[in-house]
């Protein structure tokens, strides 16, 4: 006999998925498939992470004992160690990495900007729809603004779908859960039989099956969230850890063409240098969860290009709180290092010239076949293999 009070684990996805904004027939979802408007290479999906909250090229690159997953990526990849940034502020200069244009944004600032973003560019000129194309933030409501601009000819219509430290499950999902209790997840057989009923159910309706596909997305992408305890994470970097399992999950269950991931939890170094790099040591291991996810996926392991960077750097001398502040001009502030891995990318290539945070977004851009008339940056060099 069915408990009256517990609902059906169908019944549990189908509010869930109303309270996470993630509804099963939602265009938002997209079909699953990456637009055919690509550039000739191999890449179809990039990720991209801003590895923000202020990195010294000194505690990673100079230490990489801290930062295994991105030497292992380096090592296959192209390494820029002279990367150019604008002390523009958290926001600003991380918002220069979306848009390739460099603008000052005051600490307290909370729109978007006038430039477009590379997630605009992207999805606009590959004629995408919002569900291959994602950003998930940890530094709260402000850097809900790199997912688009104010720009006329882009705007909010080709923004990023948005996730923040606690993805779907805001404060309506967690009522949900509180009220219902966790679903049991389905076995193996379990799942093959249901897999059986929706071809059934099919029968020959494309959009019928379309529909059930999405369907089973939106399911295993809760019932993931769900089971890896995305959200239930402690310590001095819990947000930064919570948005990169977010894009894990999304690669893992929705493979979209286009990731975008910001974290912020190594400005605890204001306060603690060794805080800061027990940060940078716990995000680099989440780094390499998400390669894992690329590296044993069919579809991603041979089509994704990952590239990896911080906004800036911090002060070479530790500040009266045996810190590290970012404002005194010094080369430690003003250079980061940038991963770049992928399948049209060069292979164990060290690039010293200098370049720029802001040639980040029209690179990939150009990557993808599609222009970047807005931005400022130019291509990177040695980038391509």
């Amino acid at each position: 006999m069915t408990d009256p009070i517990q609902p059906s684990r169908r019944d549990f996805i189908r509010h869930a998925a109303g309270a996470g904004g993630l509804l099963v027939a939602n265009p938002m979802l997209g079909s699953g498939l990456a637009s055919t408007r690509f550039s000739k290479g191999k890449t179809r999906h990039i990720i991209l992470i801003a590895f923000a909250g202020g990195v010294r090229t000194k505690e990673t690159f100079g230490r990489e004992s801290n930062i295994p997953q991105l030497k292992a990526l380096a090592d296959e990849g192209v390494l820029y160690t002279r990367v150019r940034t604008s002390n523009l502020g958290h926001f600003g200069a991380g918002l220069s990495i979306f848009t390739g244009v460099a603008t000052q944004r005051g600490i307290r600032e909370n729109s978007p900007g006038s430039a477009p973003t590379v997630f605009e560019y992207l999805r606009k000129g590959l004629e995408l729809p919002a569900g291959e194309v994602w950003i998930t933030t940890s530094g709260g409501a402000q850097q809900v603004n790199y997912a688009s601009s104010l720009h006329p000819d882009y705007g909010p219509k080709y923004a990023a779908t948005t996730l923040d430290g606690d993805g779907i499950f805001n404060d309506e999902f967690k009522r949900l859960i509180g009220g219902y209790g966790l679903p049991k997840e389905f076995g193996a057989g379990e799942q093959r039989v249901l897999g059986s009923l929706r071809g059934v159910l099919a029968g020959s309706s494309e959009s019928l099956q379309s529909e059930l596909d999405s369907a089973a997305r939106v399911e295993s992408y809760i019932m993931q969230e769900l089971a890896r305890g995305a959200t239930d994470v402690s310590g001095s970097n819990a947000a930064d850890i919570k948005a990169l399992n977010l894009a894990r999950n999304l690669l893992s269950v929705f493979r979209p063409t286009v990731v975008g991931v910001v974290l912020q939890d190594p400005d605890v170094a204001h306060r603690s240098f060794n805080g800061y790099v027990e940060v940078i040591r716990r995000n680099d291991a989440a780094v390499g969860e998400i390669v894992r996810v690329v590296r044993e996926d069919p579809v991603l392991a041979d089509s994704t290009a990952i590239v990896v960077l911080p906004e800036f750097g911090r002060d070479r001398d530790l500040n009266m709180r045996r810190g590290l502040d970012h404002g005194d001009d010094s080369e430690d502030l003003n250079f980061v290092t940038c991963t770049a891995w992928g399948p049209d990318f060069g292979r164990g290539r060290v690039i010293n010239e200098d370049v720029r945070t802001i040639d980040i977004a029209p690179s990939l851009c150009q990557l993808m076949g599609v222009s970047a008339p807005q931005a400022r940056g130019h291509k990177l060099p040695g980038l391509l293999g």
